[in-house]
């Protein structure tokens, strides 16, 4: 369905807003989907986001800066997403023996558990949305979005 359709545009609009709002629509379905998914394990995306990079450390720690620099929300709180894994019991935060000042956090068995069951439930939101493209759109469609998205820092 054409952005026009969805807004109900009586209005011609200019192809830069048409492209706008199609990323902001798309990006609002997407979310709306994979909020579905984590709801009913009680995550929020960001909480998800700071488990993953986690996992992704294989064992070693994380300190907030870290974490942080890999989020895909930057505004996010890092530190009030770690407490909230905390008292779930999805991660672990420990002083740093060489820097007291500095916190480092790593994920929990169960935290690991979590995400294990989640994975497969991620994969299938992944090619669901993807399932209407071929191998080579994705390409190019990754490509001109990050290219899009290159722009716009500038």
């Amino acid at each position: 369905m054409k952005i026009e359709e969805i807004i109900k545009s009586n209005s011609a609009i200019s192809i830069e807003k048409r492209t706008v709002l199609n990323i902001m629509f798309s990006q609002n379905v997407i979310a709306d989907a994979f909020n579905d998914i984590l709801k009913s394990f009680d995550l929020s995306v960001e909480q998800f986001n700071v488990l993953r990079i986690l996992r992704g450390q294989k064992g070693k720690p994380a300190n907030m800066c870290i974490i942080q620099e890999r989020m895909i929300a930057k505004t996010s709180n890092t530190t009030r997403l770690v407490d909230k894994l905390l008292l779930k019991g999805l991660v672990n935060r420990e002083i740093c023996e060489e820097n007291r000042r500095k916190m480092e956090i790593t994920i929990t068995k169960n935290g690991m558990e979590l995400l294990a069951e989640l994975d497969p439930k991620i994969e299938a939101y992944e090619e669901l949305f993807a399932q209407n493209l071929t191998s080579e759109e994705l390409n190019l469609l990754n490509l001109l979005l990050e290219k899009y998205r290159t722009l716009a820092k500038n």
